[in-house]
């Protein structure tokens, strides 16, 4: 059996977690035959279904657009297929990118792989997100990488969740032509994999200058650290109050394998880390207004069938009918920052809170080059918490440990770590300076290895 049917296989067998929106096995094994012909290495790859790849249909997971076919591929996909990507498949998220649990899906909610199977019909773990459908991929072994989006922590949050590496790279080292835009200064193409190697090698694939994405850059070049140099800084910020006590020990435990290893632990202040999160969502939601406009019935996406008598009733019958309450509430927050007399009071304001922010890092980094943080509060909560009203603010509060680093544009990933209680996974996050994603990859793979040789004791 070859890789990619092999992948295929397990593809069908991970079906009840509805990890993926839409499967594309032909396609996936023509691209098999086109790599070896070349003498490309095939390997599987699961795409988040907010990237474009030709002729193939892209949802964004909403009813908007449900049978939007693009007539292009994103650049960083396309670099993936030249170097022997097969794409397995369009993984399912929230739609548009717009949520943290993968269950606000027009196509069904993303159940997490770590759930009890024999109980996915009452209940399961949520598989975070936005990018859930993309972990899965990973995680269930039917996908060596998977491409998801980080525009606040998409990627890292549902990899913490399922103890695999999610690494959002230094704002535009990854093209984001083809990526569906959610918030445009924070969006990232990002990477799920089974290690930091794997997640090195596939981004060296990607990464670069496009002349498509008028943002992107290259990263620097590697430089090597000798373990007994590497100075961690620890932000006091990120000790939190919704920290559980599992995520706060595997903090502690992390940070002592560091020390242990001869590194200097250094304590740093990110004064501001408290107001990041109402900037963000402040920015954000002013992007998103924005960003949205486009998909008004007429030019693509859905168009209604009821009677209208002006072309409001068509944008208003059409957006209403296939964009979910937490879209339109974020178009409706966003117009609002946006109105003339709101501008100077919430968005100027964000934005001059954003660079004291970026600031802080900046401080940071001239003392130590690797920051050590929680990635979420805790482990993977039940679906059936997540509908609870009380559950609404620690979603923005897993947030509050991911998005910092995309207000700033650095590179950042979640490391698999420890688990629980209750056995089931937990990550911690390194953050490296802007452009050093090289050196936070060689990082993570050494906290890693410390990790994996103390368990194994």
């Amino acid at each position: 059996m070859t890789v990619i049917k092999d992948a295929i296989k397990k593809a069908i067998a991970s079906r009840h977690f509805n990890g993926l929106i839409t499967e594309t096995f032909e396609f996936a094994i023509n691209q098999e035959k086109h790599a070896l012909e070349k003498n490309l290495n095939p390997f599987p790859v699961v795409v988040k279904d907010c990237f474009a790849v030709q002729d193939i249909r892209m949802t964004c997971a909403s009813k908007m657009l449900e049978n939007f076919i693009p007539n292009y591929t994103a650049t960083v996909i396309q670099r993936l297929i030249d170097h022997g990507g097969c794409v397995i498949g369009k993984a399912n998220l929230d739609a548009f990118g717009m949520g943290s649990t993968s269950s606000q899906s027009y196509f069904g909610p993303v159940k997490g792989s770590i759930s009890n199977i024999d109980a996915l019909e009452k209940d399961w773990r949520i598989a975070g997100g936005s990018s859930g459908g993309s972990a899965v991929a990973v995680h269930q072994g039917f996908a060596d990488l998977a491409i998801g989006s980080d525009t606040g922590g998409s990627t890292r949050n549902p990899a913490a969740f399922h103890g695999i590496f999610g690494f959002k790279p230094s704002y535009g080292t990854l093209s984001r032509h083809g990526l569906v835009p959610l918030a445009n200064s924070f969006d990232v193409p990002a990477i799920f994999s089974q290690s930091a190697t794997e997640c090195a090698k596939y981004y060296t694939m990607m990464a670069g200058t496009d002349i498509m994405d008028s943002t992107s850059t290259d990263p620097l070049p590697y430089t090597s650290l000798e373990l007994p140099q590497i100075r961690i800084g620890i932000p006091k910020e990120y000790n939190h109050p919704t920290l559980s006590a599992d995520s706060l020990a595997a903090w502690k435990e992390a940070t002592e394998l560091f020390q242990s290893a001869g590194c200097k632990v250094i304590d740093v202040e990110l004064k501001h880390t408290d107001y990041s999160i109402v900037c963000y969502h402040i920015l954000a939601e002013t992007d998103i207004a924005s960003n949205m406009a486009r998909f008004d019935g007429v030019s693509f996406g859905h168009r209604s069938k009821n009677d209208f008598k002006s072309f409001n009733d068509l944008l208003a019958y059409s957006r209403s009918e296939s964009l979910n309450d937490t879209i339109r509430r974020r178009i409706f927050v966003g117009n609002y920052y946006n109105v003339r007399e709101n501008r100077g009071k919430y968005f100027q304001q964000a934005a001059k809170v954003r660079r004291l922010i970026k600031q802080d890092f900046d401080q940071a980094f001239n003392e130590v080059d690797v920051l050590l943080t929680p990635v979420t509060s805790h482990s993977a909560p039940y679906y059936s918490e997540v509908n609870a009203a009380k559950f609404k603010h620690r979603q923005r509060q897993d947030d509050y440990y991911t998005q910092p680093a995309n207000m700033a544009g650095l590179p950042a990933i979640s490391v698999p770590f420890s688990t629980c209680s209750e056995g089931l996974p937990i990550g911690v996050q390194l953050i490296c300076n802007y452009l050093e994603d090289y050196r936070l990859l060689d990082i993570a793979n050494i906290l890693y290895k410390l990790n994996k040789s103390e368990l194994n004791r």
